[in-house]
């Protein structure tokens, strides 16, 4: 029998398969970056140490306090740090007022007369500067690793406001006794840089901190004041972080007039409590 030859039918190629578009809880949208955001802190700082000089029209009283003295003397004290940003570029401010009275202090006057006497002091500090971010956003939560740098430039408003009285008594024989009343008041105005910087250690901890200058001169004979910072942030939410540093402040201020100086040195270092909230 003739051999049956069947040829085979060409195969057909299926249609490759499409893969599977990616679900909807897969996809990420990245952040606008021309959106708002904005943070606001509410923090206490804590002077571990305290210590001054207030000059009025030559007559001297020195201040040294430890936390316990600034605690039972302090009458009033409001601080809060904000800022607000588009994009990379933003704004921040840091208020801060305090009113410490009733100080028992050391006093001298060009070092001829001692005694004791009291120190009312007022002291207001608000900062408002133009901002730059470099690096990613600041949230409570991150990467490890991510980062944030933001320098920034502004102005400084300094309030200052300062009443002393004393009994002094002479270092010669004839035992000298002299009660004298004093107060300053001033409100200036400083130019202020500076720099903070935010590094994520794990997604709930980061380490931040933050130095500025302002005044150099321009306010006074000498016209300077000052920030460092150092600490530990925790992400308590989403969108919460508690704070806990060690800050250093310093100010100081000369009128630089010879008859009648007036001015005033402060310089605190101690703990800083914060609770920043991330918009």
């Amino acid at each position: 029998m003739q051999d049956l030859q069947v040829e085979a039918a060409p195969a057909v190629e299926a249609p490759a398969a499409e893969a599977p578009g990616p679900m909807a809880e897969d996809v990420q949208v990245e952040a606008d970056p021309r959106a708002w955001a904005s943070t606001v802190e509410l923090y206490g700082f804590l002077p571990i140490r305290l210590t001054g000089t207030t000059t009025i029209r030559g007559f001297s009283a020195d201040t040294d306090l430890d936390l316990g003295d600034v605690l039972s003397r302090l009458q009033w004290a409001t601080s809060v740090r904000g800022s607000v940003e588009s994009g990379r570029i933003g704004l921040l401010t840091d208020l801060s007022y305090a009113r410490v009275g009733d100080q028992a202090t050391r006093t001298t006057s060009r070092g001829r007369f001692t005694g004791n006497g009291a120190l009312t002091a007022v002291q207001g500090m608000y900062d408002l500067a133009l901002r730059y971010r470099f690096g990613a956003p600041e949230s409570a939560l991150g990467k490890p690793g991510q980062f944030s740098v933001i320098p920034y430039a502004g102005i400084r408003l300094l309030q200052a406001r300062l009443d002393a009285s004393a009994q002094v008594r002479g270092n010669g024989d004839r035992g000298l006794r002299v009660e004298r009343e004093g107060s300053f008041g001033r409100t200036w105005v400083q130019p202020l840089v500076g720099t903070q910087a935010t590094v994520f250690l794990s997604p709930k901890l980061r380490a931040f901190a933050r130095a500025d200058v302002g005044g150099w001169g321009l306010s006074g004979a000498r016209d300077l004041s000052g920030n460092a910072q150092v600490g530990l942030g925790y992400a308590v939410g989403n969108n919460t972080d508690l704070n806990l540093s060690w800050r250093y402040l310093g100010i100081e201020y000369d009128n630089g007039l010879s008859d009648r100086p007036s001015g005033y040195t402060s310089y605190q270092n101690g703990v800083e409590l914060g609770l920043k909230f991330f918009f």
